[in-house]
């Protein structure tokens, strides 16, 4: 396969929106982890799910395999990478742009641990900047929202409930 065929299959992978957040992108999710062709000539494309359990996988898979089969990819396999697992850091500048411009907060710096992971005995303090006002005054609704890998929060300044993508 040509250079400029691998690079057209992963710039349509690249293109596929993910179910969930349909303003983002596979790779601005920083799911998409690789593409790339097998000596058949088979397209494999390599997904993350950004938590065990993510609902959505089947459907990236679906919409992955659909995009590089209608482009005219005889052949396409979707793989399932679980290591190293998917890291909320990985989402692109572009992406947190476009998650905000939709009123979704982009999260924060996902956390570093080495070693013992500490107990926290009360709930953590966060704060998370409203997307509509930009007040940092936030409060927690829900732990959970649309999606498990999202919070539902309220701003204290303007009143308006919006998501925040955890950091994971």
């Amino acid at each position: 396969m040509a250079a400029t065929t691998l690079a057209d299959a992963r710039a349509i992978a690249a293109s596929v929106t993910d179910p969930e957040l349909p303003q983002l992108t596979l790779a601005d999710l920083g799911v998409l982890r690789d593409v790339r062709v097998s000596d058949d000539g088979t397209v494999v494309v390599s997904i993350t799910p950004t938590y065990s359990g993510c609902p959505a996988m089947e459907v990236m898979r679906r919409d992955l395999r659909a995009a590089l089969l209608d482009a005219g990819y005889p052949q396409v396999e979707v793989r399932t990478v679980l290591s190293p697992p998917w890291s909320s850091d990985w989402i692109t500048p572009e992406g947190r742009r476009k998650l905000a411009a939709a009123g979704i907060a982009p999260p924060g710096p996902a956390p570093r641990r080495s070693g013992p992971v500490l107990v926290q005995l009360g709930p953590p303090r966060q704060t998370v900047a409203c997307p509509q006002c930009g007040s940092p005054d936030t409060t927690e609704i829900s732990p959970f929202s649309g999606t498990a890998c999202k919070a539902l929060r309220r701003c204290e300044a303007c009143h308006e409930p919006f998501e925040h993508v955890k950091e994971l």
